[in-house]
């Protein structure tokens, strides 16, 4: 029954959205619907409204979405969907402002004259306007009212036209900023918790430990590293759509012409690409170069977007305005400026101000900030006095963002119906059952994306299907992906549901605005070409995820919050560095073997062990490294012969455990009916019970007999390889902190040294002060010491005088003397050695250490360098299959 009004739940959601209904109230609708009537009938036909539930009952689940709703969106630290208002305004308002229009018009003359010029241009105009407003509507109806007739009455093939116009408003939904890549970064973000929780739920299952390696994790995502993953892709499919209209001119040149336009190429006409082009270049820099270089989050971008657009509106708006009219820009550009300059050169944190050059840094930045608040005001009184048009957009983006919102506590609740009825169960056994693994499943869930994409808008994809199949696809242990990988895939797949027949929104709106002379058969004909290019960009970016993967990595690992080398998910990464460095051979091997012959006599017998076992660990850990590589290969190896078994066992042991959780299920329901009445149906459970778990010998049965020495012979080689890995990062450890400690306590000779005169009048103190004075000089002695690398004996000696000095009841002076004289005899014993070791030590030592600072040394290090990033960036840009350790 459950499976029935899961079905029931699939109808009435397509024949409300089908019908026209609104998504907003459809959504929520059918999960009310669907759920009350499961409620109505376990009532009069079980006996219970929880009968033809998959677990808890119609209240639960009534409240589950919105609960859960409540929950994910008010933490104050779930803030990404803010930046949806801010951008929506900025598109908006840019799209009332009559920018795109300029840029049409413009880029036309300017690419006119090149085969697919007219064509080339909308493409170009495309990506300008998806990177400021995203808004498909918008750009398609006014790259359709200004470029479609221009490209028709200059004998561009309609098909060609109408196509490369749809494909172009469509680039809003991939190119940064984008509202979909928001939504889907908050809605990924949810499954990177379950698919890790489920990930390390297959460990223990697999190997039967407790804990599973975080550098097996599922790592999260954010708008910000979906902006960074989706922009070199956006850029692919402009260039592919480029490309294509290019080649196609220069085959067919009558269906897409060279067109001069009116007008000669002289400066007016420079003048006015520049002011038609920069302002938008500039705020498309502010806004992704703010999120890219990490000076501002998404939310901050998003307010830089909606004040740059305000200010663009109030000049552009203002075609009356004389002299003043871009006084207001000039006005913020002038204040942007000033406060450049002001945190460029001045300490702008009121809490750590403490020169007056400070204080006037921050009054210039008072002042800029004002100038930068007028320039924002005074735009916007320009822009509610003309046409009202502040009015217009705010109204406009207040439904806008309402109906975002309507539509995700509608999906909450629908998704929340979806698992009542044991929609999500079937849904992952249904892929998980599936053979041929990972890419069959994200074949299959990317082929039902667009196939959705030819009936329903990007958010309702976006909000019912990722959070149902998106936790499946980031747990799968042999694929590895990043979750924002697998947002840019969607987000790409998503985006060809605007192009796609017969309900592709953005052939609505080209049809809306198109002469009759275009038919819809030939726009059908026209973006068939495009959805083929916007597939093969899928496919390019699937079969090489670092198209999306490097350019967040190299961002975070350049960042001021870039991850220590010791993060576990970075090791495998820089071994990999550091073998390449050892791979070269000369460097690090001269420098070990340097270090070795270093004359450590004049050491004491402690600091010369530890030493030469620190250099002795160095040459321990190039071997272990090496070790660790051997071990891989003997791993990748051997696993040609174990991963297809394991595939096989694996996949029984997974339809074992959904039996044995079934079996175990009808045993609860079992234990539950204990009345005569109840005998008939207890039976009938107990007979399916009994054939379930004949079902569950037999799938044993069909595990291969020596699977469990196969495994266990393999699980020897693995261990090896970890054991092997282990053991070269606390020898690498070792390696570099034995040498760094010594070098420490040499350093610190100076301050060694000016402690000496204040030891040796320190007898004097204890011999003739009172006691309850003198204890206090000799702490204050002690403290100082304590400052002194090496120096801890001379600390200990100095703190049992000050303890003998300090006994109120029974203050021994005489005792204190002799703890002086060892503390004395002491330091004259370190002072000879750190003479010597200090001229003769000292510098080969830090040669030493220098040496071996980016590779033996590297996971002790504060911080990436810039070459050690970037090979970080592009090593886990590739997806590492790790399902041999599940």
């Amino acid at each position: 029954m459950e499976l029935l009004f899961l079905a029931l739940l699939v109808v009435i959601m397509a024949s409300a959205l089908i019908s026209g209904y609104p998504v907003a109230f459809a959504l929520p609708g059918s999960a009310i619907i669907a759920i009350g009537l499961a409620a109505i009938s376990g009532h009069f036909f079980a006996g219970s409204t929880d009968a033809y539930f998959h677990s808890g009952g119609p209240q639960q689940w009534l409240s589950a979405g919105v609960t859960n709703l409540r929950g994910i969106y008010w933490e104050v630290e779930r803030d990404t969907l803010i930046a949806i208002p801010l951008f929506i305004f900025m598109g908006i308002m840019l799209q009332r402002s009559k920018i795109a229009e300029d840029l049409l018009v413009t880029m036309a003359q300017l690419f006119g004259p090149v085969p697919g010029g007219l064509g080339i241009s909308v493409v170009f105009v495309g990506a300008l306007l998806a990177a400021t407003t995203g808004i498909v509507g918008a750009t398609v109806v006014a790259m359709g009212l200004i470029s479609l007739p221009a490209m028709l009455r200059n004998n561009y093939s309609p098909s060609l036209a109408t196509g490369t116009i749809a494909a172009s408003g469509t680039l809003g939904q991939i190119i940064p900023p984008s509202i979909v890549l928001i939504i889907l970064a908050d809605q990924l973000a949810s499954a990177t918790d379950q698919a890790s929780t489920a990930r390390k739920a297959l460990y223990k299952e697999a190997t039967g430990e407790i804990s599973m390696p975080s550098a097996f994790g599922v790592a999260s995502t954010s708008a910000g590293e979906m902006f960074l993953g989706a922009l070199i892709p956006g850029l692919l499919l402009v260039a592919l759509y480029m490309l294509y209209i290019l080649i196609y001119a220069m085959l067919n040149p009558k269906a897409a012409p060279a067109v001069r336009m009116g007008g000669k190429f002289d400066a007016a006409f420079w003048g006015k690409v520049i002011i038609t082009l920069v302002p938008p270049l500039t705020l498309i820099f502010l806004v992704l170069g703010s999120i890219l270089t990490g000076v501002a989050t998404v939310n901050q971008a998003g307010a830089i977007g909606a004040a740059g657009a305000l200010m663009m509106a109030g000049y552009r708006l203002n075609d009356d305005g004389g002299k003043l009219k871009f006084a207001p820009a000039i006005l913020g550009i002038l204040a942007l400026l000033l406060l450049t300059f002001c945190i460029s050169n001045y300490e702008m944190n009121l809490k750590f101000i403490d020169t007056p050059q400070d204080m006037f840094g921050i009054q210039l930045g008072l002042v800029g900030t004002a100038m930068l608040l007028v320039s924002i005001v005074w735009s916007g009184i320009r822009v509610l006095r003309i046409e009202r048009t502040l009015q217009g957009v705010m109204l406009e983006t207040a439904k806008t963002t309402s109906l975002v919102f309507i539509i995700l506590l509608g999906a909450a609740m629908l998704t929340a119906a979806f698992r009542a009825f044991g929609g999500e169960e079937l849904v992952r056994d249904f892929l998980v059952g599936l053979p041929g693994g990972f890419w069959t499943q994200f074949i299959i869930v990317m082929a039902v994306i667009f196939i959705l994409g030819f009936f329903l808008d990007f958010i309702e994809i976006a909000v019912v299907v990722v959070p149902i199949v998106a936790p499946i696809l980031l747990a799968d242990p042999s694929a590895n992906i990043t979750a924002v990988w697998l947002g840019v895939m969607i987000g790409l797949n998503i985006q060809t549901s605007f192009l796609t027949p017969p309900f592709g929104f953005a052939l609505f709106y080209l049809r809306g605005v198109a002469p009759a002379v275009v038919k819809t058969v030939s726009m059908y004909k026209g973006v068939v070409v495009f959805i083929g290019l916007q597939l093969s960009a899928l496919a390019v970016v699937g079969f090489y995820p670092p198209l999306v993967n490097y350019l967040p990595n190299r961002m975070s690992f350049l960042g001021e919050t870039a991850p220590p080398p010791r993060n576990p998910k970075l090791q495998y990464c820089i071994e990999e560095y550091v073998g390449s460095k050892i791979s070269d051979g000369g460097p690090l091997v001269m420098a070990l073997a340097d270090a070795r012959a270093l004359d450590l006599s004049s050491l004491p017998a402690d600091l010369s062990k530890e030493l030469t076992e620190g250099i002795e660990s160095g040459t321990q850990a190039v071997a272990l490294l090496q070790s660790a590589f051997d071990a891989e290969e003997a791993v990748n190896a051997a696993s040609r012969v174990y991963r297809p078994q394991q595939i096989v066992v694996r996949a029984l042991e997974k339809q074992i455990r959904q039996i044995q959780e079934e079996a175990d299920d009808l045993k609860l329901r079992i234990s539950r009916l204990r009345s005569e009445a109840e005998a008939k149906a207890k039976a009938r459970l107990e007979k399916r019970r009994d054939a379930l778990l004949a079902d569950v010998e037999a799938l044993r049965a069909d595990i291969p007999a020596g699977w469990e020495a196969v495994h266990t012979e393999f699980a020897k080689l693995t261990d090896t390889e970890q054991k092997a890995r282990t053991s070269y990062q606390r020898q690498a450890d070792a390696a570099w902190d034995a040498p760094l400690e010594v070098l420490a306590v040499l350093n610190s000779n100076d301050a060694f040294a000016e402690l000496e005169q204040p030891l040796r009048d320190l007898r004097t103190v204890i011999a003739t002060q009172p006691e309850a004075e003198s204890h206090t000089t000799v702490d204050a002695l002690k403290d100082r010491f304590s400052d002194v690398e090496g120096a801890s004996d001379i600390r200990s000696a100095l703190g049992k005088a000050e303890s003998a000095l300090k006994d109120k009841n029974n203050p021994d002076r005489v005792k204190a003397l002799a703890e002086y004289d060892k503390a004395l005899a002491e330091y004259e014993d370190q002072a000879v050695w750190r003479a010597q070791a200090d001229t003769e030590l000292r510098p080969q030592l830090a040669v030493y250490l220098e040496s071996i600072r980016n590779t033996l040394g590297l996971r002790s290090q504060d911080r990436l360098n810039r070459e050690q990033a970037l090979f970080m960036a592009r090593c886990n840009a590739n997806h590492r299959d790790i399902s041999l350790n599940f």
